[in-house]
């Protein structure tokens, strides 16, 4: 199954606060109380998005995080890519020479192609939609026809 992590999901919440208000400095104490996330968790991910580029932070009396740059120029594969590292499906979709049977294999190149559909949509949705800022996101009637579908026929558990 395709998921996200546990963390990957808090830090995505920890931007859509900071995205609400994007120009005020906030303390990772502050945004623990406001998500009711872990504070020693808040300041762990704070650190990481800090290094992927994602925020900013100010040290001293008036110091915090604050996003790097406005909601909508931040997209869920960079948040994705900042906490989980490029989306690969297979070891082929992460690149050339990553799979020991690529030159035989009769699949890779329909793998790499879900791979890219997947990051072009991951591109496609920014911090200002996940965290609700702007309009309603667009809905897909065809997929959600199909993933229901899709769970429909699945096997119970």
């Amino acid at each position: 199954m395709l998921r996200i992590s546990r963390l990957t999901d808090y830090a995505t919440v920890l931007l859509a606060a900071l995205a609400g208000e994007p120009g005020r400095v906030r303390t990772a104490t502050g945004l623990a109380d406001e998500t009711r996330i872990a504070a020693p968790t808040v300041s762990k991910l704070l650190k990481q998005l800090q290094r992927a580029g994602l925020v900013t932070s100010t040290r001293g009396l008036h110091g915090g995080y604050q996003l790097a740059r406005p909601p909508a120029q931040i997209s869920a594969a960079a948040i994705l890519d900042a906490l989980e590292g490029p989306v690969a499906l297979t070891d082929c979709a992460a690149g050339h020479g990553n799979c020991e049977i690529e030159e035989s294999c009769r699949v890779s190149r329909v793998w790499q192609r879900l791979n890219l559909a997947i990051r072009r949509a991951l591109y496609d949705v920014t911090l200002a939609q996940l965290a609700g800022l702007e309009g309603a996101p667009a809905r897909l009637p065809a997929l959600e026809r199909e993933m229901k579908a899709a769970a429909s026929r699945a096997p119970a558990r």
